[in-house]
């Protein structure tokens, strides 16, 4: 139908108008309470300069972009929709005989394919900026010991036995583990390594080590096998496919991470034994954008479009500005009980989004058929 789609086009220009519109000012409004905050922390710093935080700031405004993106359709969705229903064109499409679900079509495409593009775009740009921030923070405005200082200093791996049993494992447990110039350095080192059918088949216990490309340094290590006397103490090489990169990144931030690497990474976490919960919620988060996008776009939609001379416009914007805060809290609930590993990462991402679209269909049919 010519007239429902010209018009699902209008609609959905001057939706996207505010909408993008929104983004630019909510990125630039916490864009300066994150430079703020930078400054905040930099102040004790003589060392830091203006143009370093500026610098900090300016890498995270991708990022920060991204997750507003949500907060931005609901906004915008909802000025663009109130002002379309206050200057009576909605009402007179309505009155024509248009269904609401013709004219949204345009407005909720453009929300999904903006979510999709943030997604498999603009994430990958984010992450490595944001990548840079982190690194930059850690090196000039962070005081602690970094993220193994948060684990005791201690690590725990899991990797492949390429020597006694390719079919069996290593488990290691570092203590006093060190990261200083992309070297990984342990005060003691304990090795458990295990058959295919998870029989012991000897201990290394060592007084240092250092991880080089491909092995394992071991010094002072004393080797025992079920059955033999305990070999003297001795330097060890053991085989390794970990890699300094791989423990550094294990701890760093998914945040950091692109769309399209994480599938590839949280694959390499799985097979050293790290825990990749946190990456594969983020991947999924990010695999739910489009529909969160669109969530908000409906949701809008439902909380606007009440015609101005039955009044109760203003409590019906902020309900749906309520809705949407009410939607994001549920989303951070969902998110802390997935990476507690007490919900499923699909359950943790998708179930908000699901939630809150069945919300927003229900308002419209409800707007549209009462």
């Amino acid at each position: 139908m010519i007239v429902a789609s010209t018009l699902s086009l209008y609609v959905a220009r001057v939706f996207s108008f505010f909408m993008m519109g929104m983004l630019a000012l909510l990125t630039l409004v916490f864009s300066l309470f994150d430079f703020i905050e930078l400054l905040r922390r930099a102040a004790p710093r003589p060392d830091v300069s203006f143009a370093l935080v500026a610098e900090l700031a300016g890498l995270r405004m991708p990022w920060i972009a991204i997750q507003t993106l949500p907060f931005a359709v609901l906004l915008g969705g909802m000025f663009a929709f109130e002002k379309l229903t206050r200057s009576s064109e909605l009402v007179v499409a309505r009155a024509a005989g248009l269904s609401a679900w013709q004219f949204l079509a345009g407005p909720t495409a453009c929300a999904i394919a903006l979510g999709v593009f943030a997604t498999t775009i603009a994430n990958p740009l984010a992450a490595a900026m944001f990548a840079r921030a982190d690194q930059l923070d850690a090196q000039f405005l962070k005081t602690g010991g970094g993220p193994l200082a948060l684990n005791g200093g201690q690590l725990w791996l899991r990797q492949g036995d390429q020597v006694l049993d390719p079919k069996g494992i290593a488990i290691i447990h570092a203590y006093d583990v060190k990261l200083r110039a992309g070297q990984l350095t342990a005060g003691l080192l304990s090795v458990m390594r295990l058959d295919s059918a998870d029989r012991l088949l000897e201990r290394i216990e060592a007084s240092g080590a250092t991880l080089d490309i491909g092995m394992w340094r071991l010094s002072g290590a004393t080797v025992s096998r079920p059955g033999k006397l305990t070999d003297p103490a001795s330097s060890v090489r053991l085989p390794t496919d970990v890699t300094v990169g791989r423990v550094e990144d294990s701890f760093a931030s998914p945040d950091a991470l692109s769309f399209w690497s994480l599938p590839g990474f949280i694959r390499e976490l799985d097979r050293a034994g790290f825990s990749s919960i946190r990456q594969q919620l983020r991947f999924q988060s990010l695999l739910a954008l489009p529909l969160v996008a669109g969530t908000m776009a409906l949701l809008a939609a439902g909380f606007s479009m009440r015609p101005a001379r039955r009044g109760g416009v203003g409590q019906m914007i902020a309900s749906g500005i309520g809705a949407g805060f009410v939607l994001f809290l549920i989303t951070k609930i969902a998110e802390e009980f997935g990476q507690s590993g007490e919900l499923p990462t699909l359950l943790a991402a998708w179930a908000p989004a699901a939630a809150g679209m069945m919300l927003s269909v229900a308002l419209l049919l409800h707007l549209e058929d009462g």
